[in-house]
């Protein structure tokens, strides 16, 4: 088939270079979001697909919209067959999504219906799923809501974060959408009409979902800081500051010793917390405006003072307005 792929973040390039090496398919050209400021010096970057992509030689389309009247007759003349999707970023419309005979084809990183929506990989951290995996589904206006063509599994192991469960989901995902694509070239694949039952929504996550409360359990922190990471990053407060926890955290099994929310350094190298429940150990944090370091690097700076507590517990508004940032998955 002629394929026009998109997608736009790093977690994209899998799949289009497992769609780029196929022998069955032909990947005509990318469509990706537009250049964006980036770095230090904020210099308008490529997308990682796109900048794959030209390496590869392929036409590389950027629409500010994808409804973008330019594009829409950039993408006629170029009569894809089918428009595989991963992680795109942005709403196609019907007039666009009626263009490729096979339609638009998304890969997306759950058990469809379960975690519809930008944050599927976070969510199923957060919510302590023991499995996830990735889904290939034809797109419709309804959120995540097509009918499905295949998925495959993948174990949630006690110690992935986000970005670690993401990045092998990128792989095995990529293998599963250019089967995908193999099963409707040949009639052997039909997309089967999700069921009505199991629907959760995986919104995007934002700062104040990732500020951590001190006052839930050991077990849910953990989920937090390992379901945030690497981003938007779980955080706290300490005198007046933000400090992220960037973990990984350890839970202790012995009986709470610490308040919730209190900080104390115990021996040379441990950085304990109070929870709801059990103590917990710190990993690395990264306190505001310096690099990450190890926790007990921190904790002798600060000077750590008998008593002290991260956070503000008890208010459940952040400190100021700090936006919402980008959720991962497709």
């Amino acid at each position: 088939m002629r394929l026009v792929f998109a997608g736009t973040p790093e977690v994209a390039v899998p799949a289009l270079d497992a769609l780029i090496a196929s022998d069955r398919h032909e990947v005509v050209a990318v469509v990706t979001r537009p250049d964006a400021p980036a770095g230090r010096g904020r210099k308008l970057v490529a997308s990682p697909v796109a900048q794959r992509a030209e390496e590869a030689g392929i036409e590389v389309l950027k629409p500010a919209k994808p409804s973008d009247p330019d594009f829409v007759a950039r993408l006629t003349e170029l009569a894809p067959d089918c428009c595989p999707v991963v992680a795109y970023g942005a709403l196609l419309r019907p007039g666009t999504l009626e263009i490729p005979k096979h339609g638009w084809v998304n890969l997306h990183f759950s058990l469809l219906p379960a975690w519809r929506g930008a944050a599927p990989v976070q969510h199923s951290v957060l919510a302590g799923d023991e499995v996830t995996g990735a889904s290939t589904f034809l797109i419709e206006q309804g959120l995540d809501s097509g009918p499905v063509y295949g998925v495959i599994t993948e174990a949630i192991r006690p110690s992935d974060t986000s970005g670690e469960l993401l990045t092998r989901l990128s792989h095995s995902g990529a293998r599963l959408l250019a089967a995908t694509m193999d099963g409707i070239e040949d009639g052997s694949l039909q997309a089967v009409p999700q069921p009505a039952d199991g629907i959760t929504l995986a919104p995007k996550i934002t700062v104040e979902d990732a500020r951590i409360d001190w006052s839930h359990p050991a077990l849910r922190i953990d989920r937090v800081v390992r379901g945030c990471a690497p981003a938007p990053g779980a955080w706290t407060e300490f005198r007046g500051e933000r400090l992220k926890v960037t973990g990984p955290v350890k839970l202790l099994p012995e009986a709470a010793e610490l308040a919730p929310g209190e900080v104390a350094m115990v021996g040379k190298n441990s950085v304990r917390v109070g929870t709801g429940s059990h103590d917990i150990e710190l990993g690395e944090v990264r306190p505001q405006g310096k690099k990450e370091m190890r926790a007990a690097d921190w904790a002798r700076g600060a000077r750590l003072e008998a008593g002290e507590r991260f956070g503000d517990l008890g208010d459940p508004g952040g400190p100021g307005d700090l936006g919402g940032l980008g959720g991962l998955g497709g």
